[in-house]
């Protein structure tokens, strides 16, 4: 029995606590397994919670960009958003797991409250503003924490800009960010999508990627992956035009996509400020996003021919929709909201769905199944 959906969810959602309380709550129970988890409670807790959520099939395996994916399951940005418990996502089956989004100055983000779930279309509502302790405070904690526990999946940076930072100076910027934190994470993302930040958005515009991008691709010298995460509200040329910015800076690939700003098709209509979900500003993950954001993943694989590896993320709570992103291109995939709603076995059920398709359809690897559908 699932613990946590048949027990858990319906006492922590009837009791209408503040969603990122109780965020802020769990981070801390990871991030003391990540740093206690050789003793005792702790090693026994990280025990049963690798006995319980953790799944491994050859099947699963990749190597991308030089990196093994034990698994094509990650974590996605915005759930650690200072690296706290980077030790322990592994402990709950994950193949990969991404921190941040981080920007070089500390900032407290947007007014609270700014984390709303909405129930009856299976997503969350946020306006977090990149709430984070600063770049120089990740590499810090990644340092002590990689001391604990050397990484044993993949572990990726999401950079965004400072909300202090003028949009022209941006480059400069994601750069201060990045020489911090490059020796720390196996590969990095450019966060330019988040309709949380001021004008942020406008930096996908090619004009302004390309100077962001160029900056840090000189500073990198080709040593860690680089990707760009988009929008998915973006039209067609815009994507278009974000996919020939990324391979002239020999991009490794790109994350689709970041939350929503549309409100359409919504069945909740208030949250618990008592405005209209229409009225309350932030971006909206999980079911609703999940057709858009397949979309944009085959646009992106046929527009590349394949050839530009893709993160789909968006609207996945289970093995279909984890298999509709890799058959429509991506090779890996990341969840956050499928989490809050499904819980921790979440991963596990996934994967275990994932090898049953590979298995219905003769398949011996997941890489096979890859835009499939194309």
């Amino acid at each position: 029995m699932d613990i946590y959906k048949a027990g858990l969810r319906p006492i922590l959602f009837g009791l209408k606590l503040d969603p990122e309380f109780l965020h802020q709550q769990t981070i801390g129970i990871l991030s003391w397994l990540a740093r206690e988890g050789e003793r005792n409670p702790a090693f026994w807790l990280r025990s049963q919670l690798q006995q319980s959520c953790c799944f491994g099939d050859a099947r699963l395996k990749q190597t991308l960009w030089g990196l093994n994916f034990p698994n094509p399951m990650g974590l996605a940005a915005g759930f650690d958003k200072n690296g706290t418990a980077s030790g322990s996502w592994e402990a709950l089956g994950f193949g990969f797991a991404e921190l941040g989004t981080v920007t070089f100055h500390p900032q407290q983000g947007n007014p609270r409250p700014r984390l709303f779930r909405l129930p009856l279309d299976r997503a969350v509502l946020n306006r977090m503003g990149f709430n984070n302790s600063g770049a120089a405070a990740m590499a810090s904690q990644l340092c002590e924490t990689w001391q604990y526990r050397p990484r044993s999946i993949p572990i990726g940076i999401n950079l965004g800009k400072s909300k202090v930072t003028p949009l022209p100076e941006a480059p400069s910027d994601y750069l201060a960010s990045f020489r911090l934190l490059k020796e720390l994470g196996d590969y990095f993302v450019v966060n330019v999508s988040s309709p949380n930040t001021p004008g942020l958005r406008s930096l996908q515009d090619a004009p302004q990627l390309s100077g962001i991008l160029d900056a840090l691709q000189q500073e990198n010298q080709g040593a860690k992956p680089i990707l760009v995460k988009i929008a998915p509200d973006l039209e067609w040329d815009a994507i278009a035009d974000v996919l020939q910015v990324a391979q002239t800076h020999h991009l490794a690939g790109i994350i689709a996509t970041n939350t929503t700003i549309s409100r359409e098709g919504l069945k909740t209509e208030f949250v618990s400020t008592g405005n209209s979900v229409k009225e309350e500003a932030g971006g909206i993950s999980g079911a609703p996003l999940r057709q858009r954001s397949t979309e944009v993943i085959r646009f992106i694989w046929r527009e590349t021919k394949g050839q530009l590896p893709i993160i789909g993320v968006g609207g996945i709570f289970n093995a279909e929709d984890a298999w509709e992103k890799i058959t429509a291109g991506a090779s890996l995939i990341q969840v956050y909201t499928g989490l809050v709603y499904q819980g921790p076995l979440m991963v596990r059920r996934v994967l275990e769905g994932l090898v049953r398709k590979l298995e219905e359809r003769g398949l011996s690897s997941i890489s096979e199944a890859i835009g499939k559908e194309n």
